[in-house]
């Protein structure tokens, strides 16, 4: 076992030095020109802001989601943010901002909540929030599934049930019978790697199997969205891992790859060679060696310029579909300020810019929703916040919708499409090891 244990170490670590040589000896991000103008995004860009039901609802039914909390030493998610309650004012919110898209989740555990019954006034719950988003000017991104499904489904062994495909096709097609006519942007599942991954934390998933039979949930919804809809625009937005994407998400999106409008995105953090090392450690020693801690979310790195390379691999890797930022944000540890002296607004910002730039290197990009409007549950703790506008759960029983500094800063590059032609980012590009190799060392962005 310690010899072993030995060679992984001492390969893993030689992986390692042999990425800093190669960064070291390529050249870094080239600065832009200070006399080449920003160029703008066009008027057609979609802005937007993304939620999920789960997560900010409240009065929630029973689910896995539920079920976790209950046997676990989470926060108690009461009524999260309430916007069951409050979707009308939060949706007013999103749309003072000025933009176009608003996402929220359809809750299969709210409107099914036993097998081949689905609760009428939990499909009026959505009709009325989908109502008041188009009445406001912006249009639903609608996502399926945001990692829950009904205890009743729990019960049937989740996705380690061979029905669960079929179950949850029944409830996702009469969702999509009654939503196809708003023409929302659709999501079919969240992060589905992630999911994987939750799923199997938790016990109730096979990764390998769970893969296969959420691609085919994926890939049967498309074609019946088609179906309805021939127009329709439908994607299944990724976690984007830098330094690993094709790893940790290439068998996924191999096989949903042929039913895919645009392709969503996720992007937050940059590439940590040290959890990345350890990471593989444990990989590779699997139940030999004991779980890694990781670091905190807000701990995490960000590197505002490592978007650039999640939209330049899969501008590669999808040549001729659009490009949508499904989710993107910052996290804060209880709202408070960061130990690295980021802002919101500074980090949204050079966010903005670097998608701008990439704008300017001919990627198809379309828009970009903002995570979140609000804080909300951040599966299994309300630590971590997100939001444009923050809400303290645990402390203040009305829920108020506090404005961050970067509500003003949103707003002003939703009027403008986007930072004025002589902006730079705060922080100058890090060194290529340290946001998304080997792209961002092989690939380095070009100057105008």
């Amino acid at each position: 076992m310690r010899s072993r244990f030995r060679r992984y170490v001492l390969a893993a670590l030689a992986a390692a030095v042999s990425s800093l040589l190669l960064c070291t000896n390529s050249s870094a991000l080239p600065p832009m020109r200070s006399d080449t103008a920003l160029p703008v995004l066009d008027s057609d860009f979609l802005w937007g802001v993304a939620s999920s039901g789960f997560q900010s609802e409240g009065h929630a039914p029973d689910s896995n989601w539920t079920r976790y909390i209950a046997n676990s030493g989470s926060d108690e998610l009461h009524d999260s943010v309430d916007f069951y309650d409050r979707y009308a004012s939060d949706i007013d919110l999103a749309a003072a901002l000025g933009v176009q898209v608003f996402r929220i989740g359809i809750e299969w555990a709210r409107v099914q909540p036993e097998p081949g019954i689905w609760d009428g006034a939990a499909f009026g719950f959505y009709d009325a929030v989908i109502a008041k988003i188009v009445q406001a000017g912006m249009r639903p991104m609608i996502t399926l599934d945001h990692w829950v499904y009904p205890g009743w489904a729990a019960d049937r062994g989740g996705w380690r049930n061979p029905g669960m495909v079929e179950d949850w096709l029944v409830n996702m097609r009469r969702v999509v019978d009654r939503y196809a006519s708003r023409n929302p942007l659709w999501v079919t599942v969240n992060e589905p790697v992630a999911y994987i991954a939750q799923e199997t934390r938790h016990g109730a998933a096979s990764g390998p199997e769970m893969l296969e039979r959420v691609a085919q949930a994926h890939n049967t919804i498309y074609d019946y969205i088609h179906q309805i809809r021939p127009g329709a625009q439908v994607t299944s937005n990724v976690g984007y891992v830098a330094g690993s994407e094709a790893q940790v998400n290439g068998a996924f999106v191999d096989r949903i790859a042929d039913r895919l409008d645009y392709v969503g995105v996720d992007y937050y953090f940059a590439y940590d060679p040290v959890q990345s090392l350890l990471s593989s450690i444990t990989r590779a020693l699997g139940s030999a060696m004991p779980e890694l801690p990781g670091q905190r979310i807000w701990e995490l790195p960000l590197r505002t310029e490592g978007i650039y390379y999640a939209l330049q691999y899969y501008s590669r890797r999808f040549p001729n579909k659009p490009l949508y930022i499904v989710e993107n944000g910052m996290p804060t540890e209880n709202g408070n300020p960061r130990a690295d002296g980021y802002t919101r607004s500074d980090h949204l910002r050079d966010t903005v810019y670097w998608i701008q730039r990439a704008k300017a290197d001919g990627m198809n990009v379309i828009g970009y929703n903002y995570w979140s409007l609000t804080d909300n549950y951040e599966w299994g703790s309300y630590t971590p916040r997100f939001g444009l506008y923050t809400v303290d759960v645990r402390t203040d029983p009305t829920l108020t919708r506090r404005p961050t500094d970067a509500v003003g800063t949103y707003s002003q590059i939703v009027a403008t499409g986007g930072l004025p032609a002589d902006y730079r980012p705060t922080r100058g590009p890090a060194i290529c090891l340290l946001v998304d190799p080997p792209a961002s060392c092989l690939s380095p962005v070009a100057s105008p």
